[in-house]
């Protein structure tokens, strides 16, 4: 008789997809959700001129407007209510991450388990509106001071739209992180991820569509258009082994005997991913060189320091210093995410305090070094992995104008929330096969109980 694995491999089709009654309600509903965010980035904040907002996000398009704009799928460029996205939500849970790890009381709440998650929850909320306000406001009297040839960005400056700018931000990005919870629990997938992969995605039709206008009227040959396709899908497909890559350490748990029963003598494997930061490293890269090119495009050489005036035109996308920086902050963000995230220390020590242990090592501080030195050598190959993925974009910009973001940050975050929703969904899908394989086995015991 088959094995349940094998019978769930082999009832595991299409079909199966059409019967998951819970799964098609829960993709419906992260639909549903996400068509709610677009439409919510195309209502405009009101009191702001969107004509003035377009000229003056195409003068700082290589700022960092322009890489809040691409996370926001455009919101911030029409000055929409959902213009601060799920961004100060996404710096909360950074601080509050990085701060569990330092401040005790909140390292203690993270070892109490759900409900110390909880606590960390409702503190990053907290910390999220403190944000959103601070963010919220200087937009607002940024929107004050912005002209263009058009006139000024804002139709009726003042007290009440200062008041009423912030109150519109904050309440879209408070109802966006709302939106990103309930997907999250009623839908499929990481709710914050999705809202961000769906505004990034949201602007690659009209970046392939220009791209293929360039290549139709001869600004780009047709030879170049193919290989620039052909390296994308070559680029795709390296993003997803390394996102996937993992370090697999053998763990391995003694035999002991519970009366006259004998019970573990197990071996596991504990899984290391070879990119651990993830999409931090860049993102925080890219927010830090991007400021003074940003100041310096604000203030337009008026009153300007020579140093600032300097670093604004040197750190320029595509400059050669701006490329060296930014793999060199890559690299360390790498490495100091992994080292907060991951403790060798306590992760050995959970580990001797479970009984498991790593065959060929000892417990305790030499099982803490070996880890400490797997970590290292990933986070090496993780970090050359980012800055080869977050170069690649800027060579072609810098040298063949290349008008799409192809690579970097965003397709990294594309790919990885992508892998995150169709593992999701597989999941969903198993846990139905053997829930009707368990049916089907109770109902089968049931008939031969009556026939006997």
């Amino acid at each position: 008789m088959a094995s349940a694995a094998e019978q769930l491999a082999a009832n595991f089709n299409v079909g199966s997809f059409a019967k998951a009654t819970e799964l098609k309600k829960r993709i419906w509903f992260t639909l549903g959700a996400l068509i709610i965010y677009r439409l919510g980035t195309y209502i405009p904040v009101p009191g702001v001129d969107a004509t003035v907002m377009g000229q003056l996000l195409a003068q700082h398009q290589g700022g960092i407007l322009g890489m809040f704009n691409m996370f926001t799928g455009g919101a911030l460029g029409r000055m929409t209510v959902f213009a601060l996205n799920i961004m100060p939500y996404i710096s909360a849970s950074i601080i509050v991450q990085l701060m569990s790890t330092a401040v005790p009381s909140l390292e203690a709440l993270k070892k109490e388990g759900e409900q110390g998650r909880k606590k960390l929850n409702q503190y990053t909320r907290y910390l999220t509106v403190f944000i959103a306000l601070f963010q919220a406001y200087g937009i607002a009297v940024g929107l004050e001071n912005m002209q263009s040839a058009a006139g000024s960005a804002v139709v009726h400056p003042g007290v009440f739209f200062l008041v009423s700018c912030v109150i519109t931000l904050v309440g879209g990005t408070m109802f966006l992180m709302w939106l990103g919870e309930q997907i999250t629990s009623r839908g499929v997938g990481n709710g914050i991820s999705l809202i961000i992969f769906a505004g990034i995605v949201a602007n690659l039709p009209h970046a392939m569509a220009s791209l293929f206008q360039l290549g139709y009227t001869g600004a780009l040959s047709p030879f170049f258009v193919l290989v620039f396709l052909v390296l994308a899908a070559v680029t795709i497909t390296f993003i997803v082994f390394m996102e996937q890559a993992q370090r697999r350490v053998v763990i391995q748990y003694p035999k002991r005997q519970v009366g006259q029963r004998m019970f573990g003598g197990d071996t596991t494997h504990m899984p290391l991913k070879v990119n651990t930061a993830g999409v931090i490293p860049p993102i925080f890269a890219s927010s830090v060189l991007l400021i003074p090119v940003t100041i310096s495009g604000f203030m337009n050489g008026k009153s300007m320091p020579g140093w600032l005036s300097f670093l604004g035109e040197e750190l320029g996308q595509g400059q050669p210093l701006y490329m060296l920086f930014y793999a060199a902050m890559i690299v360390f963000f790498s490495y100091f995410y992994a080292a907060v995230t991951f403790n060798p220390a306590e992760t050995a020590d959970n580990l001797r305090k479970q009984g498991g242990f790593i065959p060929g090592i000892r417990p305790g501080a030499a099982t803490a070094t070996y880890f400490d030195k797997i970590l290292t050598r990933l986070t090496t190959i993780g970090a050359a992995y980012m800055v080869l993925v977050c170069l690649l974009p800027q060579i072609l910009i810098s040298r063949y104008n290349v008008p799409f973001y192809f690579g970097g940050t965003s397709l990294i975050i594309i790919v990885s929330v992508t892998i995150d929703t169709v593992t999701q969904v597989q999941s969903h899908l198993v846990a139905h096969q053997y829930q009707g394989l368990m049916r089907r086995s109770r109902g089968s015991k049931k008939q031969r109980v009556i026939r006997r």
